[in-house]
Formats: structure tokens, C-alpha cells, sequence
């Protein structure tokens, strides 16, 4: 047997032919193919293996709850990325597709695979009301809501709108369905306020109707949207059920429904000769459909003992035979390939006899190429279920279906198990007009649905009883997971009742196709074997995502270089025209030094630190954190978050201040100048600026919300240039000569507004270098201007602009610490030797956890200075250090080396201009004593002596600060 392609009919385009390769074979499909529609088209049965067993599978449906035809789709070095594992009933079939089956059902990413190339974007909508589904109830809803002038949103996962009625040959008002889909689309298009998307998966629905979905634009890179809306409507529609029986999995055993959608919408038959097992009427169309379509139908097994009357007027017709009351109890397969070559039919267990061999109970094979089933319908309930709405079981309808207590979250049509087309219309059209009757939207008259007649559908039998000669061990529940009804009865045996125990203990549903057509049938077998009523145990959890999605496309742009925001300052242009070397500082890019021809890091900085302290030098400071904090207890508040005291604080002052977490450990520290009686303005280290924040709103929130204080971040607001050296005063005086720069009215830590290079600028006398310096601050806008103006007025002083690495050497011969760099977060005030900020008369965040016992032991870790015995060498940053007399190796008896203990690590290490030599920073164990003392670092196999100092290098008295 094989697949093939009907001379006419389905949505395919014959005109337009398109060549591909599966498993390296060459084959042709047409526009509007999938993947697995060309393969059906080419006669191509097994397109995979089992990931457990190896056994080979076919194509099983025809949309996403397929579980076994998993491909990789290769890129084509141009618009289209790899997908390691994808659905072939999903992969939309395009000229030159190159795919392979997944042997074992698990995808892989290679080394040698050209990178995704998509530019996925993140897009953001809010909406009156979402409707998610575009089959007839979902368009139907769209259409009467929009109507009344609601903003709304329809989505549906397929490329075209129209739902199952795609596969289908139904009518609506005695004309075909889709005439009907196309005209109340191109309606909802002509209407502005109504935003359609097809080829979009809603993923996963939160709380407060908050929906994640996924659209497919193919090589114009796919978007994740984030939709937010007032109202909803669910018109998911519903999944086709297998049923259970020995050989369910081979080769040829399909949905019924898939089927037909094969022949309906891509013209082709998925095989020559068909036996059509199920419990429920959908199959009676199904195999209508498909032997007006060609496909011989062998038999129609009904394990209902009575066959609706207009079903068997249809089925005889057309020469179909029919036989209630029987099941399909097996499968044999052929040598070759593992598919289906007959069905073994067999009585229904406690059924009424039909015939002669349902008598003896004797099972009779019926040759066939193609085996369809189904056992009826599952409303698809992931978006309503998964943050947290109820289900109900109906016995009538045999399948879990939504509880609606919330009107603002409506379920229509087959979702909330309707069968006919005619109802579920209705039913969207009702839907609509609720969701806008609930905004208090109505329209001057609501659409009607058309009409069209339908039979009545009689109740499914569900589930079939366990037929005695059927094997459990071949009867597979999860065709992706390899589970059968063997593994649910052993989980059972186990003590699972639950079927969430049952579903972990066997691993049904956790595959890419999440239980959509193994977890109401595991529910069912579950409910057998512990002999309770089908609908006793409840489905299984929905978790989003509803369908697998790349992690590319969830991280959207923010991949390579768009991976984090890239900040720059006002001056960062000039930086570059500099030759600046830069580096990441939280997100914003730093100047690290400017070199000069023929230099090397090393040298650059070691002549810009020269300049900083024997002339002048200049650097970008605006990226630090910037926090405005205004209101009546705004020093209150300051005084509560510093370690020292800030509501005593002057206007026209600033003050250094040590954040401390609640365990008293430091968090951020920086100069906050107070504008105003209700004003401060804080500075923090680049880095932690919004984690500062955050902490600062934390604690007003919920801590002090009596406080009355406002924190507002104002970093991009300002541009800050810092002018230090000897010279600072000089090349500041021609920039702003009428501001009083003399020590006696411009002390260390006051702040002046003034007007700098014709700017409205604040001035500040602050210094992270030790020398004489000042900080200028001026709109954001005007900061390019203010660095070409400094620089420009210290040009015949020699002006060196200079860049972070020497900033951290100028600071660390002061002493002066980073956060975060010579912090660890086990760090406190204390351990800097920094008593002097710590108030001993106010509370403040951390204050009870310095005075535990364990925060005065002497043997906590301190900063130190180090000054290694050889001037010239570097100490690595992150080095551990050692004792003395340990770090030469002791070794035991056997002569092996004895391991030896760590007392701290290298924080900063650099080479200095001032000091002539190298020196570091470090936290030692019990630093403050060892002081004098000598310790090893290990460096490239060997161990460096450095003599324990003082932390401060340069400058102790701080005599060069007022210039």
C-alpha cells in the first residue's frame, strides 16, 4: 500500500509543486502541505521510532495532540532555523525542506548547526476581549462582540480560521461551512479596533486573564505576545480520542478524525483500504467523508450495540458495513515496515450478539492497510484549567467539561462539549455577547447564527471494557512515552491512586504532546483498574506551555549583543572617537581606559593615574545610581536606611553613607547631598542602583508606610564629569569663574549650583581618588557639552581623561572600598574598619545583628592591605591566602601534601604609579592582628610572600584632598 494524492479537492495548491527530503530521500509535496500531509501524500507510513521500545510509528493525527511523527527540521542556511523536534502535522511544508525522523523521539542541538537566525520580537496588547480559537464558535463570538464596538483580539494556532470544519465537508444554511468562515473573517478584518492572529498558540493563561502566545511568521521571526484582556472567550475546541487495543500503535492506526482531515483539506488518503473502530457518531462522518473520497471501507466497528438510524441509512448507501456491538481487540502488522495489514475484530464483552461469530465470541480478521479510531471527544481545557478553573464530569458526553462560575471567562462551542455545528455556533454568538454585555457594550442587534440541521448525536460508550484475549503490555496508552495499559495496572499494584501518582509513576502525558491524547485515557484505564466510575478521578493537571516553544522565542530579542540593555552616557561618542577600551558595569558601558599608540592596559593606566595625582584628570561618572527622595521624612527615612546618622545633615552638604542589610552585613554605600529640607539626592555604586531601589521600596512599603517619602530614580537625568588632581581648581575656575572655589567656601563635602560652561550645573566637592576634586552635574542632555568643555579648559594643563581601572587603583591606595569587589556579603562595616560610619546612638537596618557575639569575634575576616615581598609582582584577584609556614607544603608521613586552610582572598590587586610597586587589598581572617605578619598566595604552582598592612597606601594623613 501507499499514501496518495486525490486528483482533486482539499486546500492544496497542485499548481504550485514543492520539492523536499525526508531521511534523505527526495520527495514532492504542494502549497499548503504539512509535513506529514506530503509524507501521507508519498506513501511514506513510518516516520519515526518509539523513544522506548524502537518501534516504528506513524503519522497518528493531524494537528498538535500528534504524538508520534517528532522531525528534526534542518536549516537551510538562510531564513529557516533549525528545529531539533518538531511535529510533521505542524511543519508547514516549504521548497527545499530538508527533515529527518527523530529515532528515540528526542531532539539534540549540534555543535555544527548553523545558529537561530529569527528575530523574535516580544509584542504587548490589551483588549476589551480575547477570544482564543478560530473555528465557527470562536469567529462566531469575535463577530458579535466587535459588533458592538469592543476591541478584540481572535487568535487561533492553525493559518487559516475555520477550525475543524478545515478537515470537514459540513454546511452551514446549506452552503459549505467555509464560505462562511471566509466571509465572517474578512468582516472582523475590516474592523479597526479587532486584531487577528492565525498561526498563533495561546501557550499559557495567569492570573487576571493575563495569556502568553506564540506566533509563527516563518522566516520573518516569530513574536510572543502578551495579551492582558477584559473578557474572554474559549473556543479551544476539542481533541479526538484514541481507543485502547493490542498493536495500537503500529503503522496506519490513526484518529478517525485526522483522517479526515487528511482527504478534506490536504486532498490526499492515507491509505486504500480502511476498518473504522469507535464508540461514538463522529466516525460515521468520518468514513462517509472519506469513501465519497475513494478510501474503501472494509468495516465500521461500533461497540454500541445499537447504530443510530441515520448513520446506517448513510453507511448503507455507500456499502459500508457495519458491525455493532464489536470492538477492535488487535492489530497484525507486516514484516516490513511494522504497519497495519488487518484488524482483529471481536464481541463486545456483555454486548448484545450481532451475528453469527459474535456468538461464539470468536474474533474475525478484516484485511486493512489503515485503521481508524475513535473514542470520542475531549474538550481542550488547558487555558481554562490551568490557573485553577473547575471541571465536572458528564456522564452523557463521557468527558470532563468546564465549570464557568466567573462570566468575565466564557467557554464556547466544542470546548465545552457541544457536538454540532449548529449549537456551536449559537453558542459563540451567545458568548460574544455576554463578554460585551459585560463591559456594558451592546450592539443595535446581535448577528443570529445560521442554521443547519443536524442529527442528534447518540451518547459514546466510553470506556470499553477490557476485552480478555487483549494483551495489556501491547495496548499503549502513551504512544510517546512508550506506557501501556500494563504499566497503569502495575502503578495501581504500586499504591498509585491518583491518577497524578499514576501519571508520575509511569511517566504518561510528560512528553511534548503533554497527555493530549494519552491523559483522559489513562484516567480511564486508572479508573478501571481501581473499579471506580470513569469519571471518578478527574483529569490530569494542564500546565502551560500548551504546546513545546523554543527558548529562542522566549527570549525574544535578548539573545548575543541583545542579551541584557546596552546603556550608554551622554559622553559615550567621544569615548569612542578616544579609542576608549570598555567594559560592562551592570548594563552600561564604561570607559576602562583610553590608550594611547604602542600602549598596553598596564601602561595607559599607569599614566593616568600620574596625571590624576600630579595634574589633572577627568572621568565619566554619570552611571552612577541616581535616587531623588523627597518628602517630610525623607532624613528620617535616611537615617533609618544608613548606618550613620543623616537627619542632622545641612542643606548645601553632602555625606558618605554604609547601607547595611538586616543581618548586618554591607549592601551599597555612596554620598547623598541634601537639596531641601524634604530633599535628598543619593548616589550608589553603578551596579546595585536598581537593587537599591528596590530595597529602599521595599521598606517603605512594607515596613514604614507611615513614612511619608517618594523614591524616584533620576540616574538618566543627570550627567556627572569628575575633575580631580592638583590642577582640578584651576581648569574649574575658567568654567565657572564666578563660583567661590577657595577651601573656606567650597569645604570638602558641600555642594554649590552654579553656572559651569554656561550650564545650570550642581558642583560638588567629592572624591573617590583622595585628590582635591569636584564633581559637576548637569542635565543629561548637555553632557557631551560639559565634557568638551572640561576638557577643552584643561587642555594646556594636560587633561587626561581616565577611565575605571584607574579609578579602582586611585581609590584603593586611599583605601577606599567597592562594593561588591572587596565585599562579599559576609562583610560588615566593622570588618572595613569602618566603625566610624556606624552611629552608636540611632537604629538603623542591621544595627541588633551587629551586636550578636558573632559579629565581634576577632577572628573575622578584615580588610588588610598587602604588599608582596617581590615589588613587581601582581597578586591575582580571587587568590587565596595563606599562613606563612602552611603555604610551603608541609606533607605527611607518606608524602603527600597536606591540604591548607584558606584565611581569606585577594579583593584588589594593581600595579601603582605612587607607590612605585604592586600592592592588593584583602580580607583576611583575623587581619587587624596579623598586621606585620607575612602570608603566601598561590600563583602558577607556586606561593607569594606579601607582608600584612594597613589598608590605606597613600596619602593616610589626607592632607592632598583639599588640594
Amino acid at each position: 500500500m501507499s499514501g496518495r494524492r486525490l486528483r482533486s479537492g482539499g486546500r492544496i495548491d497542485r499548481e504550485r509543486p514543492l520539492s523536499f527530503t525526508f531521511d534523505g530521500v527526495a520527495y514532492a509535496g504542494c502549497h499548503g502541505d504539512t509535513l506529514a500531509s506530503a509524507l501521507i501524500a508519498n506513501g511514506v507510513r513510518t516516520v519515526a521510532e518509539s523513544a522506548v521500545h524502537g518501534r516504528p510509528r506513524g503519522v497518528y493525527a493531524a494537528g498538535v495532540e500528534e504524538p508520534n511523527a517528532l522531525v528534526r527540521v534542518h536549516s537551510d542556511g538562510f531564513a529557516s532555523p533549525v528545529e531539533p523536534m518538531a511535529q510533521a502535522t505542524v511543519v508547514p511544508l516549504y521548497d527545499g525542506l530538508r527533515a529527518t525522523s527523530l529515532r528515540g523521539g528526542k531532539g539534540r542541538l549540534d555543535p555544527g548547526d548553523p545558529a537561530d537566525r529569527g528575530a523574535h520580537d516580544t509584542m504587548h496588547a490589551h483588549c476589551d476581549v480575547l477570544v482564543v480559537g478560530g473555528g465557527p464558535a470562536g469567529l462566531a463570538a469575535a463577530r458579535t462582540a466587535a459588533a458592538t464596538g469592543a476591541r478584540v483580539v481572535l487568535l487561533d494556532e492553525q493559518p487559516e480560521w475555520g477550525g475543524s470544519v478545515l478537515g470537514t465537508r459540513e454546511r452551514i444554511a446549506d452552503r459549505p461551512a467555509l464560505e462562511w468562515v471566509r466571509r465572517t473573517a474578512a468582516e472582523l478584518e475590516g474592523r479597526a479596533e479587532t486584531t487577528l492572529l492565525n498561526s498563533t498558540t495561546a501557550l499559557g493563561r495567569y492570573d487576571h486573564d493575563y495569556v502568553v502566545a506564540a506566533e509563527r511568521r516563518g522566516g520573518a521571526g516569530d513574536r510572543l505576545w502578551h495579551i492582558r484582556a477584559r473578557r474572554m472567550v474559549l473556543a479551544t475546541g476539542a481533541h479526538e480520542r484514541p481507543l485502547l487495543f493490542a498493536g495500537n500503535d503500529r503503522p496506519g492506526v490513526m484518529l478517525a478524525g485526522a483522517a479526515r482531515t487528511y482527504a478534506n483539506r490536504y486532498g490526499t488518503l492515507p491509505g486504500r483500504r480502511a476498518v473504522v473502530c469507535t464508540n461514538n457518531d463522529s466516525a460515521y462522518a468520518a468514513a462517509v467523508e472519506l469513501a465519497e473520497a475513494g478510501l474503501e471501507i472494509a468495516r465500521l466497528v461500533d461497540a454500541r450495540d445499537r447504530v443510530p438510524s441515520y448513520w446506517a441509512r448513510m453507511c448503507a448507501d455507500r456499502d459500508i458495513p457495519v458491525s455493532a456491538g464489536h470492538m477492535v481487540i488487535g492489530s497484525s502488522g507486516s514484516h516490513e515496515d511494522g504497519g497495519v495489514t488487518a484488524a482483529r475484530v471481536a464481541p463486545r464483552p456483555g454486548g448484545g450478539p450481532a451475528d453469527a461469530a459474535s456468538a461464539t465470541g470468536a474474533a474475525t480478521g478484516v484485511d486493512c492497510d489503515l485503521l481508524l479510531v475513535s473514542g470520542g471527544w475531549d474538550p481542550v481545557v488547558h487555558l481554562h484549567t490551568q490557573p485553577g478553573g473547575r471541571m465536572r464530569y458528564d456522564e452523557r458526553l463521557c468527558a470532563h467539561v468546564p465549570l464557568e462560575p466567573d462570566p468575565r471567562r466564557r467557554v464556547a462551542g466544542a470546548a465545552r462539549g457541544l457536538q454540532r455545528l449548529g449549537e456551536c455556533l449559537a453558542d459563540g454568538v451567545a458568548a460574544g455577547a455576554d463578554a460585551a454585555a459585560d463591559l456594558g457594550l451592546t450592539a443595535g442587534q446581535v448577528p443570529r447564527p445560521p442554521g443547519a440541521w443536524e442529527p442528534e448525536p447518540a451518547p459514546p460508550l466510553w470506556p470499553l471494557p477490557a476485552h480478555p484475549a487483549a494483551d495489556p503490555a501491547a495496548q499503549y496508552v502513551d504512544l510517546q512515552r512508550d506506557s501501556t495499559l500494563a504499566d497503569v495496572e502495575r502503578a495501581v499494584g504500586a499504591g498509585m491512586r491518583s491518577v497524578e501518582h499514576v501519571k508520575r509513576y509511569t511517566t504518561i502525558g510528560t512528553a511534548h504532546d503533554q497527555g493530549r491524547t494519552s491523559g483522559v485515557t489513562t484516567a480511564a484505564a486508572t479508573a478501571g483498574a481501581l473499579g471506580v466510575r470513569a469519571g471518578a478521578l478527574g483529569p490530569t493537571t494542564h500546565r502551560p506551555p500548551y504546546t513545546p516553544v523554543p527558548f529562542a522565542l522566549l527570549a525574544g530579542r535578548a539573545r548575543g549583543r541583545l542579551y541584557d540593555p546596552v546603556r550608554t552616557t551622554p559622553m559615550h561618542s567621544w569615548h569612542v572617537g578616544e579609542g576608549a577600551v570598555f567594559e560592562n558595569v551592570g548594563q552600561w558601558k564604561r570607559p576602562r581606559y583610553y590608550p594611547r599608540p604602542g600602549e598596553d592596559m598596564a601602561a595607559a593606566v599607569l599614566r593616568e593615574c600620574r596625571a590624576a595625582r600630579e595634574g589633572v584628570a577627568a572621568m565619566d561618572v554619570s552611571t552612577l545610581g541616581k535616587i531623588e527622595i523627597q518628602g517630610p521624612d525623607a532624613a528620617e527615612f535616611l537615617n533609618r536606611v544608613y548606618t550613620n546618622g543623616f537627619a542632622k545633615l545641612r542643606v548645601g552638604s553632602s555625606r558618605y553613607g554604609v547601607m547595611c542589610r538586616a543581618d548586618g552585613m554591607v549592601f551599597d554605600d555612596g554620598v547623598s547631598l541634601r537639596l531641601a529640607e524634604d530633599r535628598f539626592l543619593m548616589s550608589t555604586t553603578t551596579g546595585n542602583a536598581a537593587a537599591v531601589l528596590d530595597w529602599l521600596e521595599e521598606w517603605l512599603q512594607t515596613e514604614w508606610p507611615e513614612l511619608r517619602v517618594f523614591c524616584t530614580s533620576v540616574t538618566e537625568q543627570w550627567a556627572s564629569v569628575a575633575v580631580a588632581g592638583p590642577r582640578a581648581r584651576t581648569v574649574l575656575s575658567r568654567l565657572a569663574p564666578e563660583l567661590p572655589l577657595a577651601g573656606a567656601d567650597f569645604p570638602f563635602m558641600a555642594w554649590r549650583d552654579a553656572q559651569v560652561a554656561g550650564l545650570d550645573a550642581r558642583v560638588a566637592r567629592i572624591s573617590f581618588s583622595g585628590e582635591l576634586a569636584f564633581e559637576i552635574n548637569v542635565s543629561g542632555w548637555y553632557g557631551l557639552a560639559l565634557w568638551e568643555a572640561v576638557m577643552a579648559a584643561g587642555a594646556d594643563e594636560g587633561i587626561t581623561p581616565y577611565g575605571t581601572e584607574t579609578m579602582h587603583v586611585l581609590r584603593a591606595e586611599k583605601g577606599f572600598v567597592i562594593v561588591g569587589q572587596d565585599t562579599d556579603g559576609t562583610v560588615t562595616p566593622q570588618d572595613l574598619g569602618m566603625d566610624w560610619v556606624v552611629s552608636k546612638r540611632k537604629e538603623f537596618i542591621g544595627r541588633r545583628s551587629h551586636e550578636r557575639a558573632d559579629m565581634r569575634r576577632p577572628d573575622r575576616k578584615h580588610l588588610v592591605g598587602l604588599l608582596p615581598w617581590n615589588a613587581h609582582e601582581l597578586l591575582p584577584e580571587g587568590g587565596h591566602i595563606t599562613d606563612g609556614e602552611a603555604a610551603l607544603g608541609a606533607r605527611g608521613p607518606d608524602r603527600q601534601a597536606v591540604p591548607v586552610p584558606s584565611l581569606g582572598h585577594v579583593t584588589s590587586s594593581y600595579r601603582s604609579a605612587a607607590l612605585g610597586r604592586t600592592f592588593a587589598l584583602a580580607l583576611l581572617k583575623g587581619g587587624r592582628g596579623r598586621i606585620g605578619s607575612t602570608v603566601h598566595v598561590p600563583l602558577d604552582g607556586r606561593t607569594v610572600a606579601a607582608q600584612v598592612t594597613e589598608p590605606v597606601f597613600y596619602d593616610k594623613e589626607g592632607s592632598r584632598r583639599d588640594g
